[in-house]
């Protein structure tokens, strides 16, 4: 065996297998390798190298079968063990390229996904009745989001909550609505006007006995000063308080007459009957919320429809949203479980689904400036993190099934809207500068 070897040598080598690519190709250049143990290459280094040239071979060879090379054949005839084909016998690599063009890809359809998501639409028309400027129709869908093999009738919407007083916000929220956080409706106007909410929520928290006892009579006021002021849907929400929650919602219904709202909320542990003829008599629908447990939303959209006759298209779903590190993961799976289920034919379950998705701002790693562990990595500015608490805590659920989300912070409204319509496929991305949107400073 020869120690040693020039570039013209491998030039004939490689000529010699009569390599049709390298018709005409010269290799030009005198250097001599020399492979020999004694005063050359070292041997364990001699044999290194020659490995690395042999894995080289093997990817351009893997490379040549991709582009309809018959490697194989090359290989077997540098050894003696067949012929190459001739020019033609194959064919070329634009033919091939022309043949994966016109080739389709066509997703398979789940054939036990046959129940469509009912559809609901919130918001009165001047022809409805109304004196909203458009509506909001969510649900509709045959499959998950986002899927190829359904169409997904409408994108997801974004309602931002507005509250009757005060309240002890995030410092990075509470920096947006300074300016208004005393007027409901200049601060609906806010949220619709700069923050391009597509819905309002009102939040009559001081109707709570343990905070202001403020009248239902009061409140509805509130509810009429927001209707007022912007012509989007809204949502109206009590404080939660059981035993006057009921009362309030009935109030609210009646002066909201014809705008169709979304009552926010019946449960099963408070009089849901009187929302249910609040919203039958007056033409509203139903939130029908459960706490993390799919057969309690089972039972209390059954005892709706079929105790309380609202009709189907009168009730959306709210399973409840547990942030992310706050049992996002349960959450996610309770409402894909209940769209899957709807999906396949569950008739107490085919509703669309709304997410309290400012639950987020209760985690602390959304508000706190830094980690209460000493030996804790550094958390960094809340201003960014807390948005994105909330855009991350949203994002998931929507690709769980969920169709509206109620929201806080300009910037992950912002955020959200531009990933989920991507998605959806109603608007390009863009590249997003949240550096307008963020609010008090550290």
């Amino acid at each position: 065996m020869t120690n040693k070897m020039k570039l013209k040598e491998l030039s004939d080598m490689l000529q010699d297998l009569n390599v049709e690519s390298l018709e005409g190709v010269t290799i030009e250049g005198d250097i001599e390798l020399n492979i020999s143990g004694g005063g050359g290459l070292n041997p364990a280094f001699a044999y290194a190298l020659g490995h690395e040239i042999s894995q080289i071979s093997l990817h351009m060879a893997n490379i040549g079968r991709m582009l309809g090379f018959p490697a194989e054949q090359l290989f077997a005839s540098a050894f003696g063990m067949g012929e190459m084909p001739q020019p033609g016998t194959l064919p070329s690599q634009s033919q091939k390229i022309q043949e994966l063009l016109a080739s389709k890809f066509e997703v398979s359809k789940i054939d036990n996904w046959k129940n469509p998501i009912q559809e609901v639409t919130l918001g009165a028309t001047s022809a409805d009745g109304g004196s909203r400027k458009s509506t909001v129709t969510i649900g509709g869908e045959n499959a998950l989001p986002y899927y190829f093999d359904a169409p997904m009738p409408h994108r997801n919407y974004i309602t931002m909550d507005v509250f009757d007083m005060p309240i002890g916000m995030a410092k990075a929220v509470k920096g947006n609505y300074e300016d208004v956080i005393n007027d409901p409706a200049e601060w609906a106007k806010k949220v619709v006007r700069d923050f391009n909410a597509d819905m309002v929520t009102i939040h009559l928290i001081s109707t709570d006995p343990l905070i202001k006892d403020t009248s239902a009579k009061e409140a509805a006021k509130v509810v009429e000063d927001v209707l007022q002021a912007v012509d989007v849907p809204i949502v109206i929400g009590g404080s939660g308080n059981p035993e006057k929650d009921p009362e309030v919602l009935e109030k609210a219904a009646e002066v909201s007459e014809g705008e169709r709202v979304l009552l926010a909320s019946a449960s099963l542990n408070l009089d849901y009957e009187r929302i249910a003829r609040a919203a039958i008599n007056h033409g509203h629908v139903v939130l029908s919320w459960t706490q993390l447990e799919i057969n309690a939303q089972k039972e209390l959209n059954r005892k709706l429809m079929k105790q309380c006759n609202v009709p189907r298209d009168s009730i959306i779903m709210d399973p409840t949203t547990a942030a992310l590190g706050y049992g996002l993961d349960y959450a996610y799976t309770n409402m894909e479980r209940i769209r899957l289920a709807g999906l396949m034919g569950d008739d107490e379950l085919t509703f669309p689904m709304s997410s309290g998705t400012t639950n987020a701002w209760g985690a602390r790693e959304a508000w706190m400036v830094s980690s209460p562990l000493n030996q804790d990595s550094d958390w960094g500015p809340r201003e960014y993190r807390g948005p994105i608490w909330e855009i991350v805590t949203g994002l998931a659920l929507s690709l769980a099934g969920n169709d509206m989300f109620m929201m806080m912070h300009p910037t992950s409204v912002q955020v959200l809207k531009e990933i989920t319509q991507t998605l959806y496929g109603s608007i390009e991305a863009q590249e997003i500068d949240i550096s307008n949107w963020i609010g008090a400073e550290v």
